[in-house]
């Protein structure tokens, strides 16, 4: 072993001399910086050639190795000061200054449920730039198996404890729906904090049980400007309530829709709603509060083809209501688009009713046999017409797609159309040509 480490020294040593005895002729040669060469002028040429001045000779060469050195080592400095900033882990780098109205914070609603861990560890993995989506986790509960779980990322998320806790008193009839009327409160409060306490102009709201997309944040971050300058949108959704795998189109990951119907389940909204909300905040059941009429006014979402949210909660104050049958299924997206690239113009409203009923309304018609035996000829679209609630309903729950109503919007529905894959054709389930309204007695 010592016989080694000997060898390697005189290994090193000789190398080391080598080097510099190469270094001492390369830098012998050449000329000093700012020397032009071959061409210049004679009598700097003639100044900078070896003498028989040794002792000259040996200083000038010292002062340009000396210099090289120098230039080395401010390369070296400036290549390290660089890294700093590139390095994320570096506290000390500047941050970067991201103007308020660009910031777009996820609020991850969160009570009792340690697989909130599961959300969040996907949020921050596919999180583009903490500056840009600030992630707020507010929790209820004070569930401390919960809370540790929280706590344990860290400055990574900011922690908000809702501060009340006790029950709410309601009729006798509706003590089974203390929970419901719980997860008012806490949402009230926790948009709150974000748009009046911490002052951000939006947010993506999320519950603890979704897992999201690997575009979830460039969706919503393309999405934000269309939200913000047309005034017949009220928000924009992640989520699309038929979006099992079968009943989408999986080469249409960039499609989007506008619906009249509030789908959740990773959604954004400006501080400009919350404002008008507010002040009328239900005590219970807000997401059915949310797709009344009073509500909506006639105000449309934004929904992808392909869901940017995956519920995995099947335990929850809803019993799992609906959970077996549809949400399990739901697909994921798992290809990134570029929306922040694409021109999303087409989804204003302007654009978007005259080109959408054109196409659903020239598309021929067809009986629910044709679809269900996939007997139809061609690519389509096809249209199925349903002329009442119950031809609705029945149609709907024939063909596997959701067939509840709430205040007369059916999921996903646009203009009372509701647009789907079966076996392969695009279907749309629609009214009579002249629709006008929802009936809010259909539901």
């Amino acid at each position: 072993m010592i016989r080694k480490r000997g060898s390697l020294i005189l290994c090193g040593t000789f190398l080391f001399i080598t080097w510099n005895a190469i270094l001492v002729i390369l830098l012998w040669g050449r000329p000093p910086s700012g020397q032009t060469g071959e061409h210049g002028q004679g009598k700097r040429e003639v100044a900078e050639r070896p003498t028989n001045d040794m002792v000259g000779d040996v200083l000038r060469m010292a002062d340009t190795f000396e210099a090289e050195l120098e230039m080395q080592r401010k390369i070296l400095l400036q290549i390290k000061n660089q890294q700093s900033l590139w390095d994320p882990s570096n506290k000390n780098a500047p941050k970067v200054v991201v103007p308020p109205q660009l910031v777009i914070p996820i609020l991850v609603i969160a009570c009792n449920r340690v697989t909130v861990k599961r959300c969040l560890d996907k949020l921050l993995e596919l999180r583009p730039s903490a500056e840009l989506f600030p992630i707020i986790v507010s929790q209820d509960c004070r569930h401390a198996e919960t809370a540790e779980v929280i706590g344990s990322y860290g400055n990574q998320v900011i922690h908000l404890k809702q501060p009340v806790l006790s029950d709410i008193a309601v009729r006798p009839e509706h003590k089974k729906f203390q929970g419901y009327y719980k997860i008012s409160r806490h949402y009230r409060w926790a948009l709150n904090q974000v748009f009046k306490t911490l002052s951000h102009s939006s947010a993506v709201v999320v519950e603890d049980d979704l897992e999201v997309a690997p575009d979830f944040f460039e969706y919503f971050q393309a999405l934000l400007p269309l939200l913000k300058s047309d005034p017949t949108l009220w928000c924009v959704s992640a989520w699309n309530d038929n979006g099992r795998d079968g009943y989408v189109d999986p080469g249409s990951a960039n499609l989007l829709y506008r619906t009249d119907f509030f789908p959740g389940l990773g959604w954004m909204l400006l501080r400009e709603m919350w404002e008008e909300l507010e002040p009328k905040w239900p005590a219970s059941f807000w997401d059915d509060w949310m797709r009344q009429p009073e509500q909506r006014r006639g105000r449309a979402c934004i929904r992808p083809e392909i869901s940017r949210t995956l519920t995995f909660g099947r335990k929850g104050v809803s019993l799992g209501q609906f959970y077996d049958k549809y949400l399990r299924y739901i697909k994921l997206n798992t290809e990134f688009v570029p929306f922040t690239k694409l021109d999303l113009s087409y989804l204003k409203e302007e654009n978007y009713r005259e080109h959408f009923e054109k196409e659903v309304y020239r598309a021929p018609v067809v009986t629910y046999e044709d679809v269900k035996q996939g007997q139809l000829k061609g690519t389509g679209p096809y249209r199925l017409q349903y002329s009442s609630k119950d031809s609705f309903k029945i149609l709907a729950k024939n063909l596997g797609v959701m067939d509840d109503l709430k205040s007369g919007v059916p999921r996903t529905g646009y203009r009372g159309v509701v647009s789907f894959i079966s076996k392969g054709r695009r279907i749309y389930l629609a009214p009579p040509p002249g629709w006008t309204k929802y009936d809010p007695s259909w539901s």
